[in-house]
């Protein structure tokens, strides 16, 4: 895909997406993520030892 292409199709994606952009998260959205933030971290690493 040359140059041109690639620069028309982000320009349309662009145009597309920046009402989706400006419309920001919701309030509810906000919410979840804080609360999501203040649980501590109960997933294991792939590399760990389940054992320890």
């Amino acid at each position: 895909m040359n140059r041109e292409i690639q620069t028309k199709i982000g320009q349309q994606l662009r145009a597309l997406y920046d009402d989706v952009v400006d419309q920001g998260v919701p309030d509810r959205f906000v919410e979840l993520l804080r609360n999501l933030e203040q649980q501590p971290d109960t997933r294991r690493h792939v590399d760990e030892d389940p054992s320890e």
